[in-house]
């Protein structure tokens, strides 16, 4: 085996392990001491009135740390942090004002067989940068091996000498002048909540009321054309597809294609630069929260998806943009052979969330967005990740137990996903109180009764109720529950009623990528068709769908578009197609097979936020509570009797679910009781029509038809009054929501 001195030797290297660059650029005067809090770049005034910025930075293990500040030209001055605190290098610096880029060179060994991976030739962007300016090409300079070395078994243990500077973006000192006095969070209770997942950019990147320089930013989203949208629909949140400073993956690169979904941080305080209209030097900040700023005027709440279980460095064979190259075994699990990083996210790395500088950078991350940035919550992709100690998932670990007793964080909306991919990592309903969760459960039991999978209803029932079986545990409540059918990752909902398959040749991995476990049904023909009578079914699909999904117990979240019958052609992994195949299609709004869909997804949320018995805040009992026998919660077969236990345990295709209004657990704000309408949905996936006996007394002594979706148009919907004890005939493939009258 060739040695590492033997390897660096014929990378033309040079014997010692640490050192400052070859050809540095213009050296100056080391800064004056500063402070070690907070870390990051932070512009004030420091001793005797002088105007500057304090720099500090975490480097466990490092043995020098130089600040290199660059001028409009792209001119670099280093400047040596002398002062260590607790592993924490920082100097003040006067005269650098906000706008100014920089970016550090940490030295120390490099020793990748212990997991010691400095390169001062690196140029490192600051982990806690508020602002980033400059693109993230991959070029094999900004790699801290020799990345096209001809032993690619070892080519991660040969030290690269070149200077990436040129090559990476800088971080950008910003300056703080906002209090946020003048804003209102809506703080909408979890109950009461509709989440509406979207992308900034193709959210907004179509819009045809939304000026052109505007479109797919911040300012883009802020705009009202914009927001009238999300008012109409009723929806009280948007989540927000990865807006922290992201990087494209190499391989994509190479094909020519960007990582559009973003999920791969470099920078956990910056807004992703890419989607500003302002500008890129620290203007990008004010644009993020002047669009927060709009969004709370109209009562909508702003919820990020963060992305703290990897970083954009990938593995040992990944490029050295920051963490790493700051001090790779400080903030990255590693394997026992310490070249090899440990992998519970499927990109290469995972952050050591045990140790504390690694949890302190989350939580300092969290707080910022919270309390200067304004937003109102998160959703933790692969939140198994994060809340695994040494190795397993432990729902004890040391960031859930930050999280639960932190004065701000836990007072937010907080969102797991989770899972992640390693041993153990499925944990759906196993996460803590505060905590809500994506429910991939509810997702697959939908699915597959809409396309008639399903051996039995019982799935169905826990799902449409709350999924007591999953989060009627610790005092967690039916909200815990984040009920979707459709998520970014996967099918659209147009899609998951017109493909069987995935077909995402267009991501240039010869369709390997993405699930096959679609539970989709194409209903007759595998894509676009003209045949009406497939067109109407799909389209009737789509209402049952999003019925179920809005009148489910829990907290309903919608995919942006899908209350447009956006498709991507089949796609289910469009994390690549930064273009017109992600982007919303607005002229659907137009469209008069499309339109009514968009109606009724308005007319669901608010008869949602209209009516508590459909936003409980506390589980069915399903015992009764008065002399007449009347329930919370009964459940019927189509004969109209309540259903025995053999008769959960039954292959169905209808299950007819009693709401009491009478019946609602808590009191309103001045102390009286929650009292509403009780309503009927008989639920029919069959493909032929069925008989349905209306219950009687004590349930009802009439209905009046609120939903039926085997009409094409909602809004025409007859005032239908049918009496109790009647057999009525339900369609196909139909949802009925009846309300007792």
């Amino acid at each position: 085996m060739t040695s590492a001195a033997e390897q660096r030797a014929r990378a033309g290297e040079p014997a010692a392990q640490s050192g400052t660059v070859r050809g540095a650029r213009r050296a100056a005067p080391p800064a004056w001491p500063g402070t070690p809090t907070p870390l990051g770049a932070r512009f004030r005034t420091g001793p005797d009135g002088v105007a500057g910025t304090n720099f500090a930075l975490w480097a466990g293990g490092a043995e020098a740390v130089r600040l290199c500040l660059f001028d409009e030209r792209g001119r670099e001055t280093q400047v040596r942090l002398t002062e260590l605190t607790h592993e924490i290098w920082h100097g003040f610096v006067p005269g650098v004002l906000p706008g100014r880029r920089y970016g550090y060179r940490v030295e120390g060994r490099w020793d990748p067989w212990t997991g010691a991976r400095w390169n001062p030739a690196k140029l490192l962007l600051d982990p806690y940068a508020r602002a980033v300016d400059g693109e993230f090409a991959l070029p094999p300079e900004v790699y801290g091996h020799v990345r096209d070395w001809p032993e690619q078994a070892y080519a991660d243990t040969v030290r690269d000498e070149r200077d990436s500077a040129p090559f990476v973006p800088k971080g950008v000192v910003v300056h703080d002048d906002d209090d946020w006095s003048d804003d209102r969070r809506p703080k909408t209770p979890w109950a009461d909540s509709v989440l509406y997942e979207l992308h900034v950019k193709g959210f907004t990147k179509l819009h045809p009321g939304i000026p052109e320089e505007l479109r797919g930013t911040y300012a883009g989203l802020a705009h009202p054309a914009a927001i009238e949208h999300l008012v109409k629909l009723g929806v009280t949140a948007v989540e927000l597809l990865p807006v922290h400073q992201f990087a494209h993956e190499d391989h994509l690169l190479r094909r020519g294609l960007k990582n559009y979904w973003g999920y791969n941080s470099i920078g956990y305080f910056a807004p992703h630069a890419a989607y500003a209209a302002s500008g890129t030097t620290g203007e990008q900040v004010g644009e993020f929260k002047r669009m927060v700023r709009a969004l709370h005027a109209a009562g909508i709440e702003v919820i990020l998806d963060v992305v703290y279980n990897h970083t954009a460095e990938a593995g040992e064979l990944g490029p050295t943009l920051s963490l790493k190259g700051i001090d790779n075994r400080g903030y990255y699990r590693l394997q026992p052979d310490a070249r090899r990083y440990a992998d519970y996210t499927g990109c290469g790395n995972t952050l050591h969330v045990v140790q504390p500088q690694v949890l302190r950078l989350i939580t300092d991350s969290l707080r910022y967005w919270v309390t200067e940035m304004g937003v109102d919550g998160f959703r933790f992709d692969l939140a198994a990740a994060l809340a695994r100690s040494m190795h397993d998932v432990d729902m004890l670990s040391p960031f859930l137990a930050v999280i639960a007793q932190d004065p701000v964080l836990r007072r937010v909306k907080l969102i797991a996903e989770p899972w992640d991919i390693g041993s153990g990592g499925y944990q759906v309903g196993a996460f803590p109180p505060l905590w809500t969760e994506w429910n991939d459960r509810y997702r697959d039991t939908v699915r597959d009764f809409w396309r008639h999978a399903l051996p039995d209803v019982r799935e169905m029932g826990y799902r449409l109720s709350g999924s007591s079986d999953l989060y009627a545990w610790g005092g967690r409540r039916p909200y815990a529950s984040v009920n979707f059918v459709t998520a970014h990752d996967g099918f659209t909902l147009r899609d998951l009623v017109s493909y069987h398959g995935k077909h995402n040749e267009a991501n240039g991995e010869d369709n390997r990528d993405g699930t096959d476990d679609n539970r989709s049904w194409n209903c007759g023909a595998e894509g676009e068709t003209h045949d009406e009578g497939v067109r109407a079914l799909r389209r009737r699909q789509l209402r049952n769908l999003l019925t179920t999904l809005l009148l489910s117990t829990g907290v309903p979240m919608l995919v942006a578009g899908d209350e447009l019958g956006r498709t991507q052609g089949g796609n289910n992994n469009a994390y690549c197609q930064d273009g017109e195949l992600s982007w919303l299609d607005w002229s659907l709004l137009d469209d008069p097979d499309w339109r009514p869909l968009f109606d009724l997804t308005c007319r669901l949320i608010a008869l949602r936020h209209e009516h508590p018995v459909l936003r409980r805040r506390a589980f069915f009992s399903g015992r009764a509570h008065s002399a007449d026998g009347l329930r919370d919660l009964a459940w019927f077969t189509a004969r109209g009797a309540e259903m025995t236990e053999g008769d959960w345990y039954a292959p169905a295709a209808t299950l007819g679910m009693y709401l009491s209004g009478r019946d609602i657990p808590g009191r309103d704000e001045r102390g009286a009781a929650v009292v509403d309408d009780s309503f009927l949905a008989v639920l029919h996936a069959g493909h032929e029509p069925t008989a349905f006996t209306l219950p009687g007394a004590p349930w009802a002594t009439a209905y009046e038809v609120v939903v039926d979706t085997s009409a094409e148009d909602q809004l025409r919907a007859p005032d239908t009054v049918l009496d109790a004890d009647t057999e009525i005939t339900v369609p196909a493939r139909t949802v009925l929501l009846l309300r007792v009258v």
